[in-house]
């Protein structure tokens, strides 16, 4: 392990775009299709690596839809929610959204409120057992069309129902053919209840799909946001108004909506004084995780150790933590560094 990876092995982190089920380690989504034999999902943690290879953005939905169909139980909610914080700390992550999907799991048959007990009962007991503080964006599966989009708001903003950790509200999946402007009425809904917009955005699409993400859906943060760069006014509103963009760079690469490393724009962002955070989205399906994709951002941008803490205090600073929160995983960015560097 070289210098620049060993530190950011140990750079205490934050990560704003990574989702649950696309979270799930081999070890996991073996052990829940080994608990639902009925599924095509192979058993063996190795045979995933060929089913994790992805022709498409189309084809990894689809791929991600048949692990979803993994999840049936509130024991598998659980399971699933505790192991994933589990990866996370061991990356050093002392703060994470995970984006949950709710309307994946009720439309499957688990009764809702035990949906939401069970992914507040793994996040106190990975609070309490790993010291990483997990927060919840709730997402619209975006090609489930509004119905799922009216299941979603409700989940989220019915204080019977709202779990304590909950702090935004996001849209997922295809971009083609899914315009955002029909989810406005469900954005106003949670907005009002006091989430923050955190929707997917021109990913697959071109720059005008940000634009109505910022328009429609009063986007405070884009998941994403890779074709920004074909657009310079749109950098300069992104730049001028500290929107950040949350980057996935293996991730766009895995789902071809980028062809390559060497090609993608996370310098273009840079270089126009976008508010930047490195993510992992899907980390096990793509064959990475958040130290892999801090190492990628390090290279494509030329980044030492300093740049790199630089980029982590980035994720802190977007991220919904309160003011105190934040300042404390600040200050440890500061002093791990400043340690590492004189070492």
């Amino acid at each position: 392990m070289t210098d620049l990876h060993a530190f950011i092995a140990g750079l205490p982190k934050a990560e704003l775009h990574v989702h649950h089920v696309g979270s799930a380690s081999p070890r996991i989504v073996a052990e829940l299709a080994a608990r639902h034999p009925d599924s095509k999902v192979p058993t063996d943690p190795e045979a995933l690596a060929d089913y994790f290879t992805f022709t498409d953005f189309a084809h990894f939905v689809q791929v991600y839809l048949s692990v979803v169909d993994l999840i049936r139980t509130p024991e598998d909610v659980r399971l699933l929610t505790f192991e994933v914080a589990r990866e996370l700390a061991r990356q050093q992550v002392r703060y994470a959204e995970l984006t949950i999907t709710p309307y994946s799991s009720t439309r499957r048959g688990i009764d809702e409120r035990a949906f939401m007990d069970a992914i507040e009962d793994a996040r106190k007991a990975a609070e309490a057992e790993f010291g990483t503080v997990l927060r919840w964006c709730f997402d619209i599966p975006g090609e489930a069309g509004l119905v799922s989009a009216e299941e979603t708001v409700r989940l989220a903003t019915d204080d019977r129902l709202r779990p304590e950790g909950l702090v935004s509200f996001g849209l997922g999946g295809p971009e083609i053919g899914v315009p955002r402007p029909q989810f406005k009425p469900y954005f106003d809904r949670a907005l009002a209840a006091g989430l923050h917009s955190v929707p997917h955005a021109g990913e697959t699409t071109g720059p005008e799909t940000v634009w109505d993400a910022l328009t429609y859906l009063g986007a405070e943060r884009i998941g994403h946001g890779t074709s920004s760069a074909q657009d310079e006014k749109l950098l300069r509103h992104l730049a001028d108004h500290r929107i950040p963009l949350e980057v996935c760079p293996t991730s766009n690469i895995a789902t071809r909506a980028v062809a390559t490393l060497d090609e993608h724009p996370i310098k273009e962002f840079v270089q126009a004084g976008v508010l930047v955070t490195i993510n992992s989205d899907d980390p096990p399906m793509f064959g990475t995780d958040l130290n892999s994709e801090y190492a990628v951002a390090a290279r494509l941008l030329g980044l030492d150790e300093g740049g790199v803490a630089e980029l982590a205090k980035n994720a802190v600073e977007a991220s919904f933590l309160d003011p105190a929160g934040k300042a404390r995983i600040a200050a440890e960015i500061d002093t791990y560094t400043s340690t590492w560097l004189a070492s």
